[in-house]
């Protein structure tokens, strides 16, 4: 182990995260694990530590692809292997960041020497550097669709691929997949967060005495590395022969019928989709036995194995927090107490020293980490919300209150005047609503909104590239460029002589995400019970419209005298529907700040991120009451908005039968389209609804 590199056995606390991490060194068929928690709880840290725990790797010498020498990839580009040397290196931990590119992660061909001299030099890229080692992605829920897709096509199968206008290169790509992510930032799709083996929560501790501990371990090993990694040595060395003796047993551990029963009855219980549950499950029970010493696959390790690899594959909607009921999967495995596997084999004396039960995580000599933690995790934050932060509300939503009749009872309407603030409502069910989409073809980062020119989608023409990356070769407009020159560079061979001038790339048209700012009237005019719950529930269906379209969002409410930004713009959709959840009524209609406010933020925005286009959703009635000549000032604040260029829809919330039309009014200043709360379902045929883009031509023309 580098002395730079801090002790695995001395971080304190994060039992699951280490528990899970350790199992996927002794079975990196698990498929990985994905950490979830706040910023600062040592993830980065813990991960580095086990990297240097795994065994040494033995590597065909001088191939970039870290080729086992007993069993040579037959695929791979620096091959064949036959009689080359060997050589012994750490295992590696590769770091994908953020913002790396696609040709960085699987690789990048030489265009050039493809096309003229027909090889496949090919440059590896991070998925070679990492096989039979670990990746690590940080924020992975920030990456792009695309290098998600990337990345897991190559964990799940164990191969990286790079096809380019007819060039194929395959590699072997196995590795310990890790992930981490802040649930503040925005939630995997649940497609890709499935395609993780296990996943835990981590969560800063709150007492007192550990986070004491954590913080005199941490100055102590930035003071003197090499000491403190010396004074952990010993623990360490034993952790190490502990995990590779796992590895070595795990070939032999039996999953009976009986373990088999309790996996697939706890899966079907829970709901959850396809058979990859099961498989992790079983994976992951029979990888806690090893660890544990045994050949057989007990109860308490499907409980635990259940308690790691199921909670993120029972979210039903995508604002649902993961979680698993332990009452209920306790209550599932109640139900096979008699029953036991047939014919069970001893297990085999483990030796001295070893333990006879699972330890969720390594103990270290002093501090918290102490070994009285039980095998299902002693650190599993709580169900009702833990480290999710925003995720789940602070004050649960107070449901509506019924009358004597049945009836919801509605609070009185203020009518714009002052009134006393209505607590907050439960928003109704949501549903799947038409698509608005911001006029002209953006630049923007990919999603599933608004045309713009992206790296994926339907090729529409050849340029030259931009800086010295090549993102998609055109080859015909290629071979057109170089053909003229083929007399004049001497060709004489059958192979085209290629110059980087002659190179182009293909521009593409896809979609992009955009920035959804919604400005929501939480006015007494729109406190009436029944009403604000399908405003609210309007609200939620267009956060859940732009969740699925790679959207960030923002949230700002206005009433009483002011408007507040109750969302600054970010990723996480969920952090949107909590606060909506949490909003309350009352007080006049201050629609001027409110567009305002909105102006100011997009402007903030357009400095941060220009190629982001925003798209402004106003949900109110059109009232606009409060101050000097209220409704005059909110008309020049839809101008501002509109002299911008921003576009907007306006959602009216007028109801009963007497409608002033308000909320067309204000859609006209801001040269957008007015839908009603009806017109806003994707299933309703009305010609009222009109997008965004319609609305923009017919004013352009």
């Amino acid at each position: 182990m580098s002395s730079s590199t801090y002790p695995f056995t001395a971080v304190v606390g994060m039992d699951d995260m280490r528990l899970g991490l350790l199992l996927n060194a002794i079975s990196p068929s698990i498929g990985g694990v994905l950490v979830r928690g706040e910023k600062g709880t040592a993830k980065t840290t813990t991960v580095r530590a086990l990297a240097a725990l795994l065994p040494e790797v033995e590597t065909v010498a001088d191939c970039r692809f870290s080729c086992d020498p007993a069993a040579p990839d037959p695929h791979c580009p620096d091959g064949p292997h036959a009689g080359a040397d060997r050589a012994v290196r750490p295992a590696r931990m590769v770091e994908l960041p953020v913002g790396a590119s696609e040709d960085r992660l699987v690789g990048s061909l030489d265009i050039e020497r493809a096309l003229g001299e027909g090889v496949k030099a090919f440059e590896p890229g991070l998925l070679a550097a990492a096989h039979r080692g670990v990746l690590y992605v940080d924020e992975v829920n920030l990456l792009g669709d695309h290098l998600v897709d990337s990345l897991l096509d190559a964990a799940a199968t164990g191969v990286s691929s790079v096809e380019r206008e007819g060039v194929s290169v395959r590699h072997a790509s196995r590795f310990l997949l890790v992930g981490t992510m802040n649930p503040e930032e925005g939630e995997l799709r649940p497609q890709l967060l499935d395609r993780f083996g296990l996943t835990v929560e981590v969560a800063a501790s709150r007492e007192t005495e550990e986070r004491v501990e954590v913080v005199r371990r941490r100055l102590a090993f930035d003071e003197d590395p090499a000491g403190f990694a010396g004074r952990w040595a010993a623990e360490e060395e034993a952790l190490r022969a502990r995990l590779a003796a796992a590895r070595a047993l795990l070939p032999g551990v039996r999953l009976g019928d009986g373990a088999l029963r309790r996996i697939a009855a706890v899966c079907a219980g829970f709901e959850v989709d396809g058979m990859r549950a099961d498989i992790v499950t079983a994976r992951t029970a029979a990888a806690l036995a090893a660890w544990a010493g045994r050949t057989r696959v007990l109860t308490e390790d499907v409980r635990q194995a259940a308690l790691l690899a199921l909670p993120h594959r029972r979210r039903r909607a995508p604002f649902d927090a993961p979680g698993l009921d332990e009452a209920k999967l306790d209550e599932i495995l109640a139900q096979f107490e008699d029953v036991e596997d047939e014919d069970p084999e001893p297990d085999p004396d483990p030796g001295p020293g070893s333990d006879p039960e699972p330890d969720p995580g390594p103990e270290g000599p002093e501090g918290p980490q102490g070994p009285d933690d039980g095998p299902d995790g002693g650190g599993r934050p709580p169900q009702d919300g833990g480290a999710d932060g925003p995720l789940t509300p602070d004050v649960p939503p107070q449901r509506e209150e019924r009358a004597p009749d049945g009836g919801p009872q509605d609070a009185p309407a203020a009518g714009g005047g002052e009134a006393t603030e209505a607590p907050a409502v439960a928003a109704a069910d949501p549903f799947r609503t038409r698509r608005f989409s911001v006029p002209g073809l953006g630049e923007g980062a990919d999603g599933r909104r608004s045309r713009a020119l992206t790296a994926h989608g339907r090729t529409t023409g050849a340029r030259r590239p931009r800086g010295r990356v090549l993102s998609a070769l055109h080859l015909a407009a290629t071979v057109q460029a170089a053909a003229p020159h083929q007399r004049a560079r001497g060709r004489t061979g059958r192979g085209l002589v290629v110059r980087r001038d002659d190179l182009r790339e293909a521009v593409r048209e896809g979609r992009e995400g955009n920035l959804v700012l919604f400005v929501v009237d939480a006015s007494g005019s729109m406190a009436a019970r029944k009403r604000m719950s399908a405003v609210k529930g309007a609200v939620l269906s267009l956060l859940m419209d732009a969740y699925q379209r790679r959207d960030k969002v923002g949230m700002i409410t206005f009433r009483g005298g002011a408007a507040e930004l109750a969302l600054p713009p970010t990723s996480s959709v969920e952090a949107g529907a909590a606060r909506l959840q949490q909003l309350s009524t009352g007080g006049r209609t201050p629609l001027a700040a409110g567009l305002l406010q909105a102006h100011e933020v997009l402007r903030v925005e357009r400095l941060r991120d220009p190629s982001r286009r925003p798209l402004v959703v106003v949900v109110t009635d059109g009232r606009a009451t409060g101050g000097p000549e209220p409704v005059q000032r909110a008309r020049r604040a839809a101008g501002l908005l509109a002299a911008a260029g921003t576009a907007s829809v306006v959602v009216d919330c007028e109801a009963g039968p007497v409608r002033l039309g308000l909320a067309g009014d204000l859609g006209r200043a801001l040269g957008g389209p007015v839908v009603t709360l009806d017109d806003l379902r994707a299933d309703t045929v009305s010609a009222l609804v009109r997008t965004v883009r319609d609305t923009h031509t017919r004013r352009a023309a």
